[in-house]
């Protein structure tokens, strides 16, 4: 009988121990968070304008050559698109807060200038403008590829009229990591 108790008892504490160690480690741990699982890429898609000047340019298809530098220390990434064959050539460098959604999708946004090269308006406008860039990374499992997809908003920017450029970038680049 009385090594039936002392089991007990020596049961019951054993189970008793393991739970407070249970909760002081459930208590002591810090908060996961999610961080994206690739880096910085650059890859090259289609553009479409969605907006022209007062006289008809700036809307229509063309070809975004696009890049991203990650910072890994904080959620900010340097990025930076091309815009060709849709008018002339454009540069848009933004800089962009990060939100991962997963370990393979971050969305952002993103806000820089859009830089015109020319006077033929192109699909983010022909005058130097502010631009904001929502938009969304996905990182293709078991590669280095990234699929990514963009808004570009660049506010007053076409010189003959017509107020806002607007246009969606999609594509796919080449995770470089860092």
């Amino acid at each position: 009988m009385m090594i039936g108790l002392l089991k007990t008892t020596l049961g019951r504490l054993g189970v008793a121990a393991l739970t407070a160690t249970a909760l002081m480690a459930v208590l002591d741990t810090k908060p996961a968070q999610a961080q994206a699982a690739y880096g910085s890429y650059v890859g090259a898609g289609g553009t479409l304008g969605l907006t022209d000047d007062d006289n008809g340019d700036g809307d229509g298809l063309g070809l975004v050559i696009s890049g991203r530098y990650k910072l890994l220390a904080v959620p900010i990434s340097l990025r930076a698109q091309a815009f060709l064959l849709n008018g002339d050539l454009a540069l848009v460098p933004t800089v962009s807060y990060d939100f991962p959604v997963s370990f393979q999708t971050d969305i952002y946004l993103g806000a820089g200038l859009s830089i015109p090269t020319g006077d033929d308006a192109s699909p983010v406008g022909d005058e130097t403008a502010f631009v904001l860039q929502p938009g969304v990374d996905f990182a293709l499992p078991g590669s280095n590829l990234v699929v990514f997809g963009n808004a570009i908003f660049a506010f007053d920017a076409f010189d003959d009229g017509g107020g806002t450029a607007a246009a969606v970038q999609a594509g796919v680049g080449w995770n470089f990591g860092n």
